[in-house]
């Protein structure tokens, strides 16, 4: 598995450990995350705006929704409030499947393969741009019979072709049931973002992998025949926000919906 980690080459999931404040990452890293944060200095405020809405749409799901079951694909590095954390604070017997393919993810894999007595956590190495292979591999840790939340934060944009990624989306949430919901964040050159252009050319010639940016009616029909939850589509900073939080919006769409 070693053979596969490059350190002389900035990867997406050491990058956005670095910006998160961790320590999971090399120099390379640290200096394409500076230089990118030199270029567009809001992007520290997009990733931990990312990660404080998973905490809110993880909450909401658990303690409102009833959901039970959560199919987080594109896990990144476990850093703090992760996806099995939060929900088994609210219902000890949620069950979780995290999903990834980065070597340096799955060298960590164990710091997140914790669970609660009454739930699961589960670690699967499988590719988003190949779905079928993670319906093959949730089971038994989910039942998909019953109702699973899909989330996909910030994985659909390395997906370059629009069409592709909703093929991706598409296949996932045919193979669960009504009552399910997806959890989506995405980088836009909208709602102030247009500073990111040239970051983007930057990483893309220089880290991996690349990314691209989505508007709004691109982002849109990710959610096509879902019923989008209030607020609907917006900044994910301001999805929801926790009473007395002043969030600003940052240049990341947000938003869950149901399948009905």
């Amino acid at each position: 598995m070693t053979d596969r980690i490059r350190t002389d080459i900035a990867h997406n999931a050491r990058v956005w450990n670095y910006w998160l404040g961790g320590k999971d990452n090399y120099p390379v890293d640290r200096a394409v995350g500076d230089q990118v944060t030199g270029m567009y200095p809001s992007i520290g405020e997009v990733a931990r705006a990312d990660r404080a809405f998973l905490g809110r749409a993880v909450r909401y799901l658990a303690a409102e929704a009833g959901i039970r079951q959560f199919l987080d694909i594109g896990t990144g590095l476990p850093t703090a409030e992760n996806t099995h954390e939060v929900a088994q604070r609210v219902a000890p017997e949620s069950r979780i499947a995290y999903v990834d393919n980065d070597p340096i993810v799955l060298t960590h894999a164990r710091a997140l393969l914790t669970s609660s007595p009454e739930g699961a956590t589960a670690y699967i190495d499988a590719d988003a741009h190949h779905p079928e292979g993670i319906l093959r591999a949730i089971e038994p840790t989910l039942d998909p019979k019953r109702p699973v939340a899909v989330m996909m934060l910030g994985i659909l944009n390395f997906i370059l072709d629009t069409a592709a990624a909703r093929s991706v989306v598409k296949t996932l949430m045919d193979a669960v049931p009504s009552g399910s919901h997806l959890v989506l964040t995405h980088p836009t050159l909208e709602l102030g973002g247009e500073g990111n252009a040239e970051a983007m050319r930057f990483w893309n010639e220089n880290a991996t992998p690349p990314i691209t940016a989505r508007s709004r009616e691109e982002f849109e029909s990710f959610l096509e025949g879902l019923e989008v939850l209030e607020p609907g589509i917006v900044s994910c900073a301001l999805w929801r926000p926790d009473e007395g939080a002043e969030g600003a919006p940052v240049a990341q769409f947000g938003a869950v919906a149901r399948k009905p």
